[in-house]
């Protein structure tokens, strides 16, 4: 008889504003699963980010890689099942190449970031299951008004339309593991209970099967 699976990491991934914060913490709570989140307050990069993008743009993203790094050293190294918010995979095919397409990462700092990811990704493990928040723009636009982060309000609609073309992209190709794809803007999870019910039932099925 084969041995169950066991689960120990999970990732939720989707736009600026498409709610990965919110389902982090409900799955955590309804799964008793060990919650990371990004550290906004203590990013040393990212108010200087907003201010100046193509002086900053390098560092803000080496930052978050090794930050991810870390952390997925110590889920596979801990004993808890984790929960994470957002993915060492969005740093290297979203935000990053978009970037570069906008002129504030030069080709040069683009290819060693490029050529530093491809070769860490050799030495990770995929999520056990990879779960993504898909939303359309005025969807994305109307939650991160509704939470007013300071640093977000300069943020451009053409800036979140590329973000969503990127990501788009990198799913369509996603191989490494189980995904489940959620569409935020059917699926209120963080205000109706069905609709979270509905998230969880098709998350056992992904991580459980049907019987």
């Amino acid at each position: 008889m084969s041995q169950k699976k066991i689960t120990k990491h999970i990732a939720i991934a989707g736009n600026i504003g498409s709610g990965k914060t919110t389902l982090t913490t409900l799955l955590a709570k309804h799964y008793k699963w060990t919650p990371h989140y990004e550290d906004i307050e203590h990013n040393p990069y990212l108010v200087d980010f907003y201010e100046d993008m193509p002086r900053w743009a390098f560092n803000l993203q080496v930052y978050f890689l090794n930050t991810r790094i870390k952390h997925l050293i110590d889920i596979r190294g801990g004993m808890d099942t984790v929960i994470q918010d957002r993915t060492i995979y969005e740093d290297a095919y979203i935000f990053a190449p978009n970037l570069f397409d906008m002129g504030l990462m030069t080709k040069r700092d683009f290819e060693n970031y490029t050529s530093f990811f491809e070769n860490l990704k050799t030495l990770i493990q995929p999520p056990d299951l990879l779960i993504y928040l898909k939303a359309s723009v005025p969807a994305l636009v109307d939650q991160i008004q509704k939470r007013g982060r300071e640093y977000e309000e300069n943020l451009r609609l053409d800036y979140l339309k590329r973000l969503n073309g990127f990501y788009n992209k990198w799913i369509d190709k996603y191989k490494d593991g189980p995904i489940l794809i959620i569409d935020v803007d059917n699926c209120n999870f963080a205000d109706k209970e069905e609709d979270l019910a509905d998230v969880v039932r098709k998350i056992e099925t992904q991580l459980h099967g049907l019987f």
